[in-house]
Parts: structure tokens; sequence; C-alpha cells
């Protein structure tokens, strides 16, 4: 029997773990979207949490941001991941949280607000490769659109589910290769963080 919209559930996806966890904040979107069983999710994502005091939910000490994200209804690995992190060294904490929840043939894009504008990579951490890019726009769906060659005026008749089913399916047909690096090696080329009210150059 076919999966509907109205059938896939998170508790059916990748998602599961991380919402128990309590680590999807700020949802713009978090439900089905109108692809048969695909359940997408856009906010941010919790990382690392300050000891609770008593019931007191304390808010996460590091997030990632701006999160695009699906997943598939009973896949136990995302399709499809976007998100902004404030420094390239947050990237080994982002592979622990979500472990189990990646592949290797998931798309990852990760846009760090510390790695040189003129530079793109891929780092793999395990069996999974990420997609480490500069972030030149303040919005992870702008630059998304535009590095999969996505025109924004064509999504803007679409619902929040419709652009975010138009992303994906783009996404997982990406093939650009970038220059590999280790962890590592990026800890030693990433630059000072910038200050988040200052102008980037574009």
């Amino acid at each position: 029997m076919t999966t509907t919209m109205e059938q896939t559930t998170i508790e059916q996806t990748a998602f599961a773990r991380l919402d128990k966890e309590n680590r999807l904040g700020n949802a713009v979107q978090k439900g089905p979207t109108h692809k048969p069983g695909r359940f997408g999710f856009r906010g941010d994502l919790g990382l690392k949490f300050a000891r609770a005091v008593a019931d007191e939910a304390r808010p996460p000490e590091l997030l990632a941001e701006q999160v695009i994200a699906a997943a598939q209804a009973g896949e136990k690995s995302f399709t499809f991941i976007a998100a902004y992190l404030h420094s390239f060294e947050y990237l080994s904490v982002f592979a622990e949280v979500m472990a189990d929840t990646l592949s290797p043939e998931g798309k990852y894009f990760l846009f760090c607000n510390n790695v040189d504008l003129s530079t793109k990579y891929q780092v793999p951490i395990g069996n999974v490769t990420f997609y480490v890019l500069p972030i030149f726009d303040a919005s992870v769906y702008n630059e998304t659109l535009e590095l999969l060659y996505l025109e924004k005026n064509a999504l803007k008749k679409l619902d929040t589910s419709g652009k975010l089913d138009a992303i994906v399916d783009k996404a997982v047909t990406f093939k650009e290769s970038f220059p590999k690096i280790t962890y590592e090696q990026g800890l030693k080329l990433m630059g000072p963080v910038a200050d988040r009210s200052a102008n980037r150059p574009v």
C-alpha cells in the first residue's frame, strides 16, 4: 500500500530519535511533504545541551541552524540535509550526533561561517561524505537554491512542502565534485569565525 502524505509520521523516519531527544527546534516545517513517504523539516537542530537542572529544560549550547532536511518513511537515514554551522569545527559534533541517521548515499550540505569564500570541499567522516561550503548569503535556503541551480522565482508559487520537495528532488541528483580534505586538514584551513552582525563580503 502506498504511503500518503497523511500516513507519514515522524516515528517512521530518521527524524524519530532526534525528535525524542528534543533536538528539533524553531520549526518552520515539521511534517509530511507532498511526496509519498517523505517527511520534511525546516528549523534548528540542537547539537549540544547544557546540563539540565531539576526539570528545567535548557536551550541548546550548540546548534546546526537553518536546517532543511528530508527523510523517507521506513528508511534509517536522511535523504538530504542542508544546514548552517557557525564554525567548521562543529562538523565533528554534527557527525557524532547524527551518526546512525546518515548514509553514504545521502546528500549532506553544510554551510560554514569560517570557510574561505573561494573554496568548497568534500569531507569524509567515517563512511559519510559532507559537502562543506562557504556562506555568501545569510540564508541556507538561498545558498542551496543557487548550489542546485534552482530558480527562486520558479518556486514562489509552491507552498513550504512543495519548495522542500523541489530542493530534495534536485539534490539527490547532485553530482559535482569538490577537493577532498580530511576533517583535520579542515581545522587547519578554517579561518576565524566572523561576527554574525557584520556584513559578509559577496
